[in-house]
């Protein structure tokens, strides 16, 4: 993939098109942005582009170096994930091992380290170390949630690069031009922060599932509180959805955001528009303030499962106090 094929992130991409296009190729980048904003794409395509033999401000994606960086195997590319929850420092001892190395080609070596946020005290001193006394032809990219994420003298040796959440409107087309079920991207782009998450909660099972449980839901929580329950109770947690209810609770402030919508006469912008005529009739029956309670209630509720509440505990008590608003 080429940097300008990576969905959004215009600046981002204006950054490296400049250092590409002046030479100014810093020894250390941070891609510091939330996940499936796409940080990963980007420091794939701008290691392809680095590699690539036309030398451009663009990968050509057509010539060995280019092919090799799409099949994952050049040589002089090496990735680095977490080891469980952390990156740790006999990672880092061996990328710099494999670093030492010399080069396959005339060209620079890059590595890419996920999840940079999690290394161990150690691994970060060792690789602080690394980045101090930089080797010119190495080339580092470090993707973490945010530049505060990281050690502050990690963050002073590299070139800062910012992601930010993608346009939903924009992602959504994007999903629906792969053969995405539309209602499912629409869904999917407000849960997300870009195309990588929105794509993959779009391929699984259950989030088709979660979406007409929470349509389900919704319609009983307002009507028949009992069924809710009922339904909570066979639908969720007597199945593999269970796992999921912290990304029901959140669907389930979109079902409120979108009341909210429609009562404010911002009807384009619901997420549920197969929903819309049934929500036009019952929108009305709460105030304004009660469905922004309830939207917030839902968030609350996903946090505390986050925070180790008991999933059924969390979205129980979240219907009781969204039905008294």
């Amino acid at each position: 993939m080429a940097i300008q094929e990576v969905p959004g992130q215009r600046r981002a991409k204006a950054l490296l098109h400049n250092s590409l296009r002046t030479g100014k190729i810093a020894h250390a980048y941070l891609f510091a942005g939330p996940q499936g904003s796409g940080k990963k794409a980007m420091a794939l395509a701008f290691a392809q582009t680095l590699f690539c033999e036309r030398q451009g401000t663009d990968a050509c994606g057509e010539c060995l170096a280019c092919r090799k960086v799409l099949h994952g195997n050049h040589p002089d590319l090496h990735l680095v994930e977490p080891d469980g929850a952390t990156v740790k420092i006999e990672q880092v001892r061996e990328l710099q091992k494999e670093l030492s190395f010399r080069s396959a080609g005339a060209g620079r070596k890059v590595y890419i380290i996920e999840g940079a946020e999690t290394m161990t005290t150690p691994a970060a001193n060792s690789l602080l170390k690394f980045l101090e006394e930089p080797a010119s032809p190495i080339v580092a990219m470090l993707l973490a949630p945010s530049a505060q994420s990281v050690l502050p003298t990690i963050l002073s040796r590299s070139q800062l690069v910012s992601f930010v959440p993608g346009d939903p409107d924009e992602l959504e087309q994007l999903l629906v031009a792969e053969g995405k079920p539309a209602l499912l991207a629409r869904a999917a782009v407000h849960m997300t922060s870009g195309i990588d998450a929105a794509r993959a909660l779009c391929q699984e099972n259950w989030f088709a599932e979660t979406r007409n449980v929470v349509i389900q839901l919704g319609k009983e929580n307002s009507s028949k509180f009992p069924a809710a329950l009922l339904t909570a109770q066979q639908q969720v947690f007597k199945t593999d959805l269970a796992e999921h209810t912290d990304t029901l609770l959140q669907m389930f402030a979109l079902w409120y955001r979108d009341m909210i919508y429609i009562i404010t006469g911002r009807e384009n912008r619901i997420v549920f528009s197969d929903q819309a005529e049934w929500m036009a009739r019952h929108a009305w029956s709460r105030s304004l303030d009660s469905h922004l309670a309830a939207m917030e209630g839902a968030m609350t509720a996903a946090r505390r499962i986050k925070a180790h509440v008991q999933p059924q505990l969390a979205l129980e008590q979240f219907l009781v106090k969204s039905r008294e608003g």
